[in-house]
């Protein structure tokens, strides 16, 4: 691991991976005279409102150590609790645009660690935090937007959150920036467009989200490839969405990640394609695709985790005619299937046995 000058004045760590290539990590080093152990620590009651004067103060160096201090104070919920009422929010949110790195730093990091808390999440989401952190999209400083990042991600886990983040307009922007971010902040912004499109999707439509996530799906890091397909999987499970995912020609791409190498990408990527097939469009792109081998592939393997996920997709597919008189040859390794020590899976593959084996009346009439 070796360290190396970042823009705007901080060291970004480098990690050798296995396969030789340096990955940065965003370094969340402050300069050496930001120490909180210097801060003066008022004790008890009088030490958040101390903290707050200082926040205040016209010495940068007192405002930056205030907020290195009540960095570490946050971590209690009580101490979160308190700060709200206090009404830190409001002095927190005009810090946000200082023009001093570190205090738009440990500002930001401030709130992060307040959203790991529920009270923290509730008291961001009403103030109007969401809002404020819109303008640090586009900070120099990578661990300002890392931590604003990971603010949108822990609110938008919430309703409240997910809504605030579509109202704010703030949609068409993460789209955008997947395009043009670190790796390591593209895996929050997924996170966050996932919460977000299980509500709405016309808006990340319209930004051309589907191009962006087609382009993930064969990223160099498994996690992206994996909560980009998880983010289809919302998007799929909108009526405009399934639509949008067959014109796009997402479906062959979703099939080709049945066969990776990583687990949780195989089963977000069956996952999505069981909401994309549910339409005639969306099963026969898939048979168009050749779907059923894959997914077969999964249905045979009993340590799949895309095992539930598979078995369900076959089933869509095994309503076409063509896609039942391809599995019929293959009902052994759903029946297999019952002895799954999951109920869920047992269960599935009984729906899917009735499916395969189903006849037309007609059919029956003439046996």
């Amino acid at each position: 691991m070796f360290a190396k000058r970042a823009p705007g004045g901080h060291r970004a760590l480098f990690k050798v991976t296995t396969l030789g290539m340096a990955t940065p990590r965003i370094s969340a080093y402050l300069p050496p005279d930001i120490d909180p152990t210097k801060a003066a620590l008022a004790f008890g009651r009088r030490a958040l409102p101390k903290l707050k004067e200082e926040l205040q103060s016209p010495e940068l160096l007192t405002q930056q150590r205030a907020l290195a201090a009540l960095c570490d104070l946050v971590h209690d919920p009580e101490k979160v609790y308190q700060a709200i009422a206090l009404g830190f929010l409001g002095s927190l949110k005009t810090l946000l645009v200082h023009q001093d790195q570190t205090v738009r730093q440990k500002t930001t990091e401030v709130l992060s660690v307040m959203a790991l808390h529920s009270v923290g999440r509730e008291g961001l989401i009403r103030s109007g935090v969401i809002s404020a952190l819109t303008g640090l999209l586009d900070d120099p400083v990578d661990i300002c937007r890392k931590n604003t990042h990971q603010t949108f991600d822990m609110l938008a886990k919430l309703p409240a959150g997910a809504g605030g983040v579509l109202r704010a307009g703030l949609i068409p922007s993460l789209v955008l920036k997947l395009k043009t971010e670190l790796d390591e902040i593209q895996e929050l912004i997924l996170d966050t467009l996932s919460n977000c499109l299980r509500v709405e999707v016309s808006e990340a439509l319209a930004a051309g989200a589907l191009t962006v996530l087609k382009e993930k799906l064969s990223h160099p890091s498994a996690a992206i490839r994996s909560k980009a397909a998880w983010v289809l999987l919302e998007i799929s499970s909108h009526a405009e969405g399934k639509i949008a995912v067959c014109e796009e020609g997402v479906i062959p791409v979703l099939l080709s990640l049945l066969e990776d190498t990583e687990p949780e990408v195989q089963v977000n990527s069956a996952g999505a394609l069981m909401f994309a097939v549910v339409t005639p469009q969306g099963r026969s792109s898939a048979m168009g695709a050749e779907a059923i081998p894959p997914l077969l592939t999964l249905v045979a393997e009993e340590t799949s985790k895309a095992r539930l996920n598979a078995i369900k997709t076959l089933t869509l597919l095994a309503e076409l005619p063509e896609g039942r008189g391809a599995l019929l040859d293959h009902r052994d390794t759903f029946q297999r299937c019952l002895d799954d020590p999951s109920e869920a899976v047992q269960r599935a593959a009984d729906i899917a046995i009735a499916v395969i084996d189903w006849k037309p009346s007609c059919s029956r009439d003439l046996s």
